[in-house]
């Protein structure tokens, strides 16, 4: 099984096929950065056509038996995500909205302070809001799951101490494997791995070290280490893969409509564009190069298959269930 914490793809027939091709169970998409209510329900209803207009490639994951059942009938699972808070506007009511909807992830806050929690490129860190704290109980209450990928430090300690569910890092590296914003300290890793949490190693180039120059090896040595640390039930994979777009989305992804000027977060470049994915994880084939450099370093098959896929299953399972009344 090969689970992946998070993709951002211009999603057509092909791309699902190359999933399927790799093997891929299920992945965790983004559908929503700044878009409000109204644009979000739009593009799940984009994800329903292709649901039904590709039902031997795909299907919706709303549950952990979901992804069990897409495993067995050769299909990759979608789950559907936020990388903001945006949908649910200014009403938590706008949670079991999106829930009933299908959407199963929603991070607190995407690089900027959002109504619930403050972002990872803000200069300060006021941490979890008052509404913050009523939509980690709804959420807690619907079945689902929590991520603070892009969030800031103490907004993330504070939404695991909040949260009565263990929460996700869907995407993102520790800080000692490289310095970035968007990667997260060893203070936040040891306390996600001690509630119960999960973090998805990122494939990212802003998140690597030498970007798109870092190796297998020093990856899978990264994942090694990890395992070493927080325990390998805590350790899982979101690649954070964005295939086929333009630049047009990239501006969009990182400035929405609330920025007038450029603002490219961590990207000191002159110009707009997409980075450079490492060579050996420049599409879904690198999954299995994952693998391989896994076993290269001396870690057996069933930490294989668990940081692959089997914990995002387990986290699945648990995280996805409504709490009963």
């Amino acid at each position: 099984m090969i689970v992946d914490g998070l993709q951002y793809n211009n999603w057509d027939r092909s791309l699902f096929e190359q999933a399927r091709a790799a093997d891929l169970s299920a992945i965790h998409v983004t559908v929503a950065y700044w878009e409000n209510a109204r644009e979000t329900e739009d593009n799940i209803r984009q994800w329903n056509r292709w649901f039904e207009q590709h039902d031997d490639l795909i299907m919706p994951i709303l549950s952990g038996d979901d992804l069990r059942r897409a495993a067995n009938s050769q299909r990759t699972g979608i789950i559907l995500g936020f990388q903001n808070c945006s949908p649910i506007e200014d009403d938590y009511r706008g949670v079991e909205r999106m829930h009933s909807l299908g959407a199963r992830v929603m991070q607190l806050s995407y690089n900027n302070q959002s109504l619930l929690a403050t972002g990872c490129y803000e200069q300060g860190d006021s941490g979890i809001t008052r509404f913050g704290r009523e939509v980690i109980r709804e959420m807690n209450r619907l079945g689902m799951i929590i991520d603070m990928s892009h969030s800031a430090e103490q907004s993330t300690l504070q939404a695991i101490e909040c949260s009565s569910r263990p929460i996700v890092i869907s995407h993102a590296n520790p800080s000692s494997f490289h310095p970035a914003l968007r990667n997260k300290s060893d203070r936040v890793l040891d306390a996600l791995a001690e509630s119960g949490g999960l973090l998805g190693c990122s494939l990212y180039p802003f998140h690597l070290p030498g970007g798109a120059d870092c190796t297998r090896e020093a990856f899978c040595r990264m994942l090694c280490s990890l395992v070493d640390r927080l325990g390998v039930e805590h350790v899982g994979l979101g690649s954070d893969l964005c295939l086929g777009w333009g630049y047009d989305k990239l501006a969009w992804m990182r400035n929405g409509r609330w920025a007038k000027t450029r603002d490219h977060g961590e990207d000191d470049s002159e110009t707009l564009a997409w980075p450079e994915q490492p060579p050996w994880f420049a599409g879904f084939s690198g999954f299995r190069e994952i693998v391989e450099g896994l076993a290269q370093c001396g870690m057996g098959r069933e930490e294989i298959d668990r940081i692959m896929g089997l914990n995002w299953q387990a986290f699945l399972d648990a995280g996805l269930k409504p709490v009963e009344a």
